[in-house]
């Protein structure tokens, strides 16, 4: 029974891992350290202390041995995981600069958006020092506004991992100065991300003849002052 759950469940990596839940990984990855135990009581024990995965990747040898059945040398083995996994970090995207040499980045989205005959958001992830880890497009089927939902961006933060966000989108005429549309979406995009912890590092907006940053300009703590009323979503 014990042997044929453990096979089971490493099935349902192979083929399904995308469904597994953190409980599951949990028990998982504690089948390396605790050779002939019931793994899934342990790893619900451990997020019942912790709250979540991200949590217990957090604490340190002594506070994972507390749990009941969580010996030294298994807290030690689940710190190292999660050590590891903090230094395994995805190589730069090659030909991008960094977001934070904004000079050059607002070249690149220059060559990237001007010209183009609808709205276009594109979402660069970003390692710590602003290097690039990974970019996405988004238009919109009406030609003078463009717009991205918080459940797509959920899904860029879980392919990309990334320490901070920055959105770039153009304005198809006129000045890049921001609409109100502009600062609403910005507003909504940066309350996501920090339900992620991911912090939203710019929003760039690139017109016919010139560029504009919300980071540059320092807009953000006007940005900040908005109200989070759902309905803003629908009047964008």
């Amino acid at each position: 029974m014990h042997e044929g759950h453990r096979q089971r469940m490493i099935a349902r990596l192979e083929e399904h891992e995308d469904s597994l839940l953190d409980h599951e990984l949990l028990e998982i990855l504690l089948f390396n350290a605790i050779p002939r135990k019931n793994t899934n009581e342990l790893a619900h024990a451990l997020l019942g202390k912790f709250g979540s995965l991200s949590a217990l990747a957090r604490a340190n040898v002594e506070a994972i041995a507390s749990v009941d059945g969580i010996g030294l040398n298994t807290a030690a083995y689940l710190r190292c995981v999660f050590l590891a996994l903090e230094r395994v970090r995805p190589d730069p995207v090659e030909g991008f600069p960094s977001a934070k040499n904004y000079a050059e980045f607002s070249k690149l989205l220059s060559a990237r958006l001007r010209g183009l005959q609808e709205e276009r958001i594109e979402l660069f992830a970003t390692d710590k020092d602003g290097n690039i880890l990974g970019v996405e497009s988004y238009t919109s089927r009406e030609q003078q506004h463009a717009r991205i939902e918080p459940r797509i961006l959920s899904k860029f933060f879980a392919a990309h991992d990334p320490k901070a966000l920055v959105i770039a989108h153009n304005h198809l005429c006129g000045s890049a100065n921001p609409s109100h549309a502009d600062d609403l979406f910005t507003r909504r995009m940066q309350a996501v991300c920090a339900f992620h912890g991911i912090p939203l590092y710019d929003h760039i907006i690139v017109s016919p003849t010139e560029t504009f940053s919300y980071h540059a300009c320092a807009r953000f703590d006007y940005i900040a002052s908005i109200p989070l009323d759902p309905l803003l979503w629908d009047k964008q």
